[in-house]
């Protein structure tokens, strides 16, 4: 008799947790995540609905997914407070995508490289926000990276070698090595043994640490916010080359954007650094502040753009 009452009291014993299980996965209230959308291989055809009161800003190919997260999620929840709205981010794995999207007005706002803008500017319009300044300036380079205890010191050293591309779109990750291949009377396909894209610039950064590739072409910012914040992948690389400056990457909007959004949206970014939570978050990420930025400031990227068409239609 007493066996039998210990079976039934752990038999009920263990009915009472997987309650407690079932009402703590199912019944208990959870407040659901921030939705970021994360698939970046095609776009819906489908226009995206409205979302009332909602921002919607997207991010470039810059830098991966997670490291996107890390980068921009405070400052767009820091943004949406100020206005008054929430913030999704949107999340595409290549410049054109972001550029449609911002064209068929299904975001609001695009952090873009430099190049996409000068594309967009030209397509349909796109206008420029703001810009960061970071180290003091609205400008930034092209490193040409090798993987440190690599015996390669400039880019003809490459001839034959594996590269990394991080998208077809990006002037530091694409057009500036393609141009200077261009004035050797080169192109990717006769000059390397193989290339590759890797669509965000620390994939770039981190295939040449692991030696997956021989080298690649990377965003100067993003070397240097890695490397500062002590990941790993920079600090086994070394810089070959740097290019001349260019415009800064901006922020950027859709020419039929509404015009008090755009004001509000531009004031908030302009003034983050006088708030002491908007000058830790812009800290954190290396940005003194942003700025207005004249379109002039991407002039040298369209004179590089006529070089490589140039020098395409010659092959």
């Amino acid at each position: 008799m007493a066996r039998v009452r210990l079976t039934v009291a752990v038999v009920l014993v263990c009915m009472s947790l997987v309650a407690a299980v079932v009402y703590l996965t199912h019944g208990a209230h959870v407040t659901p995540a921030r939705r970021v959308s994360l698939t970046p291989s095609s776009i819906d055809p489908v226009p995206l609905p409205l979302q009332g009161s909602k921002l919607r800003i997207a991010v470039g190919a810059i830098i991966s997914p997670a490291e996107s997260l890390t980068f921009y999620e405070d400052m767009f929840d820091y943004i949406g407070e100020k206005l008054g709205r929430s913030v999704e981010m949107v999340l595409r794995k290549t410049y054109t995508e972001v550029n449609f999207l911002l064209k068929e007005r299904r975001i609001d706002a695009a952090f873009v490289c430099s190049r996409p803008y000068v594309e967009g500017h030209r397509d349909f319009g796109m206008e420029l926000l703001c810009a960061p300044v970071c180290f003091g300036k609205t400008e930034y380079h092209s490193y040409l990276i090798v993987h440190k205890d690599s015996s390669i010191e400039k880019l003809e050293d490459l001839r034959g070698k594996v590269f990394a591309f991080s998208d077809p779109l990006s002037n530091t990750g694409m057009l500036v090595p393609v141009c200077a291949l261009a004035r050797m009377g080169e192109t990717p396909e006769s000059f390397f043994r193989k290339h590759i894209f890797t669509y965000s610039h620390d994939n770039s950064i981190r295939s040449v640490a692991e030696k997956f590739v021989d080298g690649a072409a990377v965003d100067s910012l993003i070397w240097e916010y890695l490397n500062a914040k002590g990941q790993q992948w920079p600090a086994q690389t070394r810089i070959i080359d740097k290019s001349e400056p260019f415009g800064i990457p901006p922020l950027v909007v859709s020419p039929d954007i509404d015009s008090e959004l755009k004001e509000e949206l531009s004031l908030a970014f302009l003034n983050m650094h006088k708030y002491p939570r908007g000058r830790e978050i812009l800290d954190r990420v290396l940005i003194d502040r942003f700025t207005e930025i004249e379109d002039g400031a991407y002039d040298s990227i369209r004179e590089m753009e006529t070089l490589a068409r140039d020098a395409r239609s010659e092959k």
